[in-house]
């Protein structure tokens, strides 16, 4: 992949299934993702398992040069077995604490597929943004069409005055892998300076 000025970019949480799915493209796009991040320095935050999208991405980012720090309760340490040759392994009290830092430690959020975690912390990161907690861009990894269900509902919640216009929900998206890193820059580009920091006692208090 082409190399890309992330400099505003330096650290990206990924969302994504500790199963692997159906579809060999997801596991195709989570090892694309991975080695985008190396070859453009940005650092992979995510939930510190072994298995499914979330083992393939960070291996990927690994074996590709790149930096990897997992965030994992304790009481799932066992049961997504925690990947031991990232550089940065957190571990956490709860989910709670794991998301936290998740959020503290990323410049931007990116979901991959995944199941019923992924989708909550995605939601969360959202509804943070909507409330104006943070200004943070989240990409949703559309591939194969798999987040249309959610777009979908978003677009419902919307005909329907649930998010309206003075909160809503700015997501981005992006069919291809070679499309996030760009699309995550582009946004970030366009935020004011005094929206990308929030003061360490709001950060605690999300």
């Amino acid at each position: 992949m082409k190399q890309i000025k992330t400099d505003q970019i330096k650290t990206v949480c990924v969302y994504c299934g500790s199963g692997p799915g159906n579809n060999p493209r997801f596991v195709e796009a989570a090892v694309a993702l991975g080695k985008a991040f190396a070859e453009n320095n940005v650092r992979l935050v995510y939930g510190g398992g072994s298995v499914g999208l979330m083992g393939a991405v960070a291996r990927s980012t690994l074996d590709h040069g790149g930096s990897v720090t997992g965030i994992i309760p304790e009481f799932l340490r066992a049961r997504e077995n925690a990947l031991t040759t990232v550089q940065e392994m957190i571990v956490t009290p709860d989910m709670h604490e794991r998301k936290r830092l998740m959020f503290e430690r990323s410049d931007a959020f990116v979901a991959l597929p995944g199941g019923v975690g992924t989708l909550e912390e995605l939601v969360e990161q959202m509804t943070w943004q909507q409330l104006g907690r943070h200004h943070k861009p989240i990409l949703l990894a559309n591939i194969d069409n798999f987040w249309e269900p959610l777009l979908s509902l978003l677009s419902h919640m919307r005909t329907t005055e649930f998010i309206r216009g003075t909160l809503d929900v700015n997501v981005l998206m992006a069919d291809r892998v070679d499309e996030i890193l760009p699309r995550l820059r582009s946004a970030v580009a366009r935020t004011p300076e005094a929206a990308k920091e929030l003061a360490p006692e709001v950060a605690r208090r999300l």
